[in-house]
């Protein structure tokens, strides 16, 4: 597993009418690599790739797997342009509750379980939460049940106005920091529903601060920290977010972790004091 700044890839579905070629070029424009320079990646030639692109050649399964691979492109839009060439897919979408994924579901839980008393939380592409520790329903404390019914979206929960926006001391900068990386990841990845989930919270209407107003920074901090209100103290976190290393399965690729690290020492001795 690596530890990243971002968070987990988002998933999107090619037009079945829309062959490879449109769509690789699509991807390469993303990227903003040219013919030449992608084809010196791959291997091949510019005009190659441009016949590719135009629809004049046909790539091999191989030459589609290479080119997915150097533009980056996650996995489940290589299973679309896969399909878009006239190949089956080739990475599998498990269920994360099939017994093949039994090692991983096991893996994970030790991993946040062992994070206690901090917070550690495991999302897929849509921020909707699969597993969370107990350091994060402690954050959760006292939320409206209409907020806590299942599936639980991170993002809702954290941004909607009877959600954690309230706590959040720093809820503009904080919210901005959520909302710009949504952006990124739309804008990387192409997901229709990363979109209208985006569209939704980014909607919220932003609640006033009853603190009165920001207090000194006690300590200068290494990131931007989530200064949330909780008991009447003021916690602070970094956010981490871990993705798997080359992951063959459209699922396991979907997943992050994140784990929210206490940014200064009171933080920590109260999160501890919870358990002791």
């Amino acid at each position: 597993m690596t530890t990243a700044v971002t968070g987990t890839t988002a998933s999107a579905t090619a037009p079945a009418d829309q062959g490879v070629g449109p769509l690789l070029r699509a991807w390469r424009e993303r990227r903003r690599v040219s013919q030449l320079e992608l084809a010196l990646r791959a291997d091949s030639s510019a005009r190659h790739i441009s016949f590719v692109e135009t629809g004049r050649s046909r790539p091999s399964e191989e030459m589609v797997l290479k080119l997915a691979e150097h533009l980056d492109v996650p996995v489940r839009e290589r299973n679309a342009l896969l399909l878009a060439a006239g190949y089956a897919p080739r990475y599998p979408e498990t269920p994360l509750d099939d017994p093949a994924l039994g090692a991983l579901r096991e893996g994970i839980e030790r991993l946040i379980q062992g994070y206690d008393p901090y917070p550690a939380l495991v999302v897929d592409a849509t921020y909707d939460v699969v597993a969370a520790n107990r350091g994060i329903m402690t954050l959760l404390d006292g939320l409206p049940e209409s907020l806590l019914e299942p599936p639980l979206n991170a993002m809702r929960l954290t941004l909607h106005p009877q959600g954690l926006a309230p706590r959040i001391l720093n809820l503009p900068e904080w919210r901005g920091h959520l909302l710009a990386q949504m952006e990124r990841q739309i804008a990387l990845h192409r997901s229709a529903p990363l979109r209208r989930l985006y569209e939704e919270v980014a909607a919220y209407p932003v609640p006033e601060s009853d603190h009165g107003g920001e207090p000194a920074e006690p300590v200068p901090y290494f990131a931007l920290p989530m200064r949330i209100e909780h008991e009447g103290r003021t916690l602070s976190f970094i956010s981490s977010i871990s993705t798997f290393n080359t992951p063959m399965d459209v699922t396991v690729a979907e997943l992050a972790i994140e784990t929210l690290l206490p940014a200064d020492p009171a933080t920590a001795k109260y999160l501890r004091s919870l358990i002791s």
